[in-house]
């Protein structure tokens, strides 16, 4: 409940902050402080320290799960801040209410992994889709941007119907939106129970971009200003993964053996199309909106197994894949040119952003030694001792390695390639905050323990 509250009280002062200061720094201050603030009452309640008591009629559900997620999220978010202030002055001039519809966003991160309820669920997804729709497009200047706000929100506003339309479907058939009240699993499949579960599935497959849902990301992902795109693409899709991994497993897992096939599929071409595309790009920007759909493919795994594996992985998998994207994309942001061949030389003329860019794209591959390596190595575990569709666990591992090619692209071109990257100017405090990334996705490639031991406090 701290987070839920607290991000939306300081998305508020976010907003009349820029209002009543005039100061470039102040928004960046506030903005730092303020999920400083946010992570440390997070930490606060999951240790039973400190919590903001609120009778929610048993609509929200607070668990250790939800608490080291919401944790996660939030450090990650630190990273992103300490990162990326700069570039919010760039895209146009009103950044406090970016900063603000940022913490709108986490509020709905909040109420997504706790609800207890489809009409709670429903809510943290629009609260994290609406201010979406205006980050995408707040480079007005960019008839790119534009475009790519008018396709989220039009793809949006469908996947939001679909989404009530099968809670509607759900209701009908239960007579209730309390998740633990419907019961189901216990007896005969009813159709209009299948139907809402269908809708439910195809609704949070387009809000984690997964196959055949995705084709929104690329080009909402590659118009969007980078600063944005790397949120979205980080702790967004995160944000959609939570839950739909509560919903399928507190409301659905009784049933797995009824979705579990449909699930495997969509679980398959996710991973497929996503590899698959990246290999073909020119853009490293849109090489990375391809490569989130194929991470998606992984996290997906999560959804298919339902069992103590799949959460750790889902925990570890936010962690690295977050913390690796989002100084990625800070670096990218540094970059005059996209392409791959504007990494040419990186490793002359920045030895230490090119080292740490190298790290964050071999946790994306699922090298061993980063924490991407043990968070697909979870994910995969998780599938195998669910004991159904073995073809699936190996067919990821294939795609596995066909993703190791496109990330190593940028590694080739960093290093074994003549050229003269160009990049803008680099604070000594930006470097240092991208080696405490780095040194982090490291500990956790090593100690995977450490975080998902947290989960059992």
């Amino acid at each position: 409940m701290n987070l839920i509250i607290l991000s939306a009280v300081w998305g508020l002062i976010m907003m009349y902050g820029g209002v009543v200061s005039k100061r470039k720094s102040t928004p960046k201050i506030l903005a730092i402080v303020g999920i400083s603030i946010l992570l440390i009452t997070n930490l606060l309640e999951y240790y039973n320290l400190f919590a903001i008591h609120v009778d929610v009629k048993g609509m929200l559900k607070f668990t250790p799960f939800g608490l080291v997620f919401n944790s996660i999220v939030l450090l990650s978010m630190l990273f992103y801040f300490l990162l990326s202030t700069e570039d919010f002055d760039k895209v146009g001039a009103y950044p406090s209410e970016y900063y603000a519809l940022i913490f709108f966003v986490l509020c709905g991160i909040g109420l997504a992994s706790s609800f207890d309820t489809l009409l709670m669920l429903f809510l943290g997804i629009e609260i994290i889709s609406i201010p979406l729709y205006i980050l995408a497009g707040s480079d007005k200047k960019n008839l790119k941007s534009n475009e790519a706000s008018l396709k989220y929100f039009l793809m949006g506003s469908f996947s939001t119907g679909v989404m009530l339309m099968g809670i509607a479907f759900l209701y009908g058939a239960t007579g209730t939106f309390y998740i633990d009240a419907m019961n189901l699993g216990t007896g005969h499949l009813q159709p209009m129970v299948a139907i809402g579960i269908v809708l439910l599935m195809i609704a949070l497959a387009f809000k984690v971009s997964a196959a055949p849902f995705h084709f929104w990301t690329p080009d909402v992902y590659d118009g969007s200003p980078t600063v944005f795109t790397s949120f979205m693409a980080t702790i967004v899709k995160v944000g959609g993964f939570v839950a739909f991994l509560r919903l399928f497993d507190n409301a659905f897992g009784k049933m797995q053996s009824e979705w579990q096939t449909l699930i495997a599929i969509i679980t398959a071409a996710t991973l497929l199309i996503g590899n698959v595309t990246a290999v073909f790009q020119q853009s490293v920007k849109r090489m990375l909106a391809y490569s989130s759909i194929a991470q998606a493919g992984f996290m997906m795994f999560a959804i298919f197994a339902l069992n103590t594996f799949a959460r750790e992985g889902l925990i570890l998998y936010s962690a690295a894949y977050c913390i690796a994207t989002i100084g990625i994309f800070a670096i990218l942001a540094k970059m005059k040119d996209y392409t791959f061949e504007g990494f040419n030389g990186l490793a002359k003329s920045h030895p230490a952003l090119a080292f740490m860019n190298t790290v964050f794209l071999l946790s994306l591959a699922g090298i061993p030694l980063t924490a991407g390596f043990f968070s697909k190595y979870y994910m995969l575990i998780g599938a195998v001792k669910n004991g159904n569709q073995i073809w699936l666990v190996v067919f990821a591992v294939l795609m596995a390695a066909v993703s190791a090619y496109y990330y190593f692209r940028v590694i080739q071109a960093m290093y074994f390639r003549e050229g003269n990257a160009e990049v803008a100017p680099v604070s000594g405090r930006f470097q240092t905050i991208l080696a405490v990334a780095t040194i982090l996705v490291i500990i956790l490639g090593i100690f995977p323990s450490l975080l998902t031991d947290l989960l059992y406090y």
